[in-house]
């Protein structure tokens, strides 16, 4: 992995460290907007975390596919990933 590997993990251990809230939140039977808004927060993270990686594959993986002219399989990779996101 390309990605800043000490900022990406700070953030999934936020995002897991708010997913362990939640449970918590759910057997303490808290109200459910609550528990909501901490979900949203949650993905949130998640989401900045994968475009964290999908930046660092964009300068490091596809610059260096492009500079070895390999770009076709760089390039389905990076179109798989947009319909998975698009849905």
């Amino acid at each position: 992995m390309k990605a800043d590997k000490e900022k990406v993990s700070r953030l999934l251990r936020t995002a897991k460290g708010q997913i362990e809230g939640i449970l918590n939140m759910i057997e303490e039977d808290r109200y459910c907007i609550d528990i909501s808004n901490q979900i949203i927060a949650t993905e949130a993270i998640l989401h900045k975390v994968n475009r964290e990686v999908l930046h660092a594959h964009i300068d490091m993986c596809v610059k260096e596919a492009i500079e070895n002219g390999t770009t076709e399989e760089k390039l389905q990779e990076i179109r798989s990933i947009v319909d998975k996101l698009t849905k």
